[in-house]
């Protein structure tokens, strides 16, 4: 497994890191995409974010962060929600010196349910909360990867991409998500987002509920989707979104035994 664990993220909460389960990502040679929540980021000090960053940056292995993203609201029309989300964001931000992500996956929260004919709102508001936090990454080589959760096509998040028109902001594409609280077919998200692509989120469901079960155990075209890649020549990172060490054992013996890492276009 050592050969897939090379060439994809795992997703990794903070506090497991730092509690239990470091020196296995070290020793296991697994990139970590680490998850932080309001919680952590209430619980520990600089000195713990600074060891386990100090580690993982001597042990060579590849870092990826996942922002908070419960209650945040990016492109909130209440200004005073908006500057929440932004403190929140950046204490996320703050440790990117420490850790030196390759990304940092954020929650854009546009649903059509909820920004009822206020989207050029949430629209303006969204570029807003972007562009300030871009400021504090100018210089670094870390991207801001944006996540698809409830949006039921590419267009908002291509209109938010095309008017940041920046290098350092990409398209996380959730397949989960996608299948679940989407309505584009696979095809039709990377036609529109493809050129933006920088991070892929692999879990799979049956299309009702985000499950987050290995891929092959749903009903996701995950060799569609990979062929796909291969033909329009991308790369984005590839992160596992496992939620047990089981599911993230057979996640892993899926891969290999469905050849997704290694098939021809």
């Amino acid at each position: 497994m050592r050969e897939i664990l090379q060439k994809i993220q795992v997703h990794v909460p903070f506090y497991l890191l730092r509690e239990k389960l470091l020196q296995r990502v070290i020793g296991d040679g697994m990139n970590p995409e680490i998850s932080f929540n309001h919680i952590d980021l209430e619980r520990y000090q600089a000195a713990d974010f600074r060891e386990v960053a100090d580690r993982l940056v001597d042990s060579g292995l590849s870092v990826t962060f996942h922002a908070p993203f419960m209650d945040l609201r990016p492109g909130a029309l209440d200004p005073r929600i908006r500057q929440v989300t932004v403190d929140r964001l950046r204490q996320v931000f703050d440790l990117i010196p420490w850790f030196r992500p390759r990304s940092v996956v954020c929650h854009p929260s546009f649903d059509e349910r909820y920004y009822i004919s206020t989207e050029t709102q949430w629209l303006d508001n969204s570029l807003e909360t972007w562009r300030t936090l871009l400021a504090d990454i100018r210089g670094m080589e870390t991207i801001i990867a944006l996540e698809n959760v409830y949006e039921r096509d590419p267009m908002p998040m291509k209109l938010l991409l095309d008017a940041l028109a920046s290098p350092q902001v990409r398209f996380c594409f959730d397949a989960g998500h996608a299948n679940a609280f989407g309505g584009a077919p696979i095809g039709v998200w990377m036609d529109a987002l493809g050129d933006f692509l920088g991070e892929i989120h692999i879990h799979d469901n049956n299309g009702t509920a985000d499950e987050h079960l290995p891929v092959g155990d749903g009903n996701i075209p995950f060799l569609e989707l990979f062929s796909l890649l291969r033909q329009k020549n991308l790369r984005p990172i590839l992160t596992v979104e496992s939620h047990s060490e089981q599911g993230l054992q057979r996640m892993l013996e899926n891969i290999r035994t469905m050849e997704l890492l290694d098939r021809k276009p």
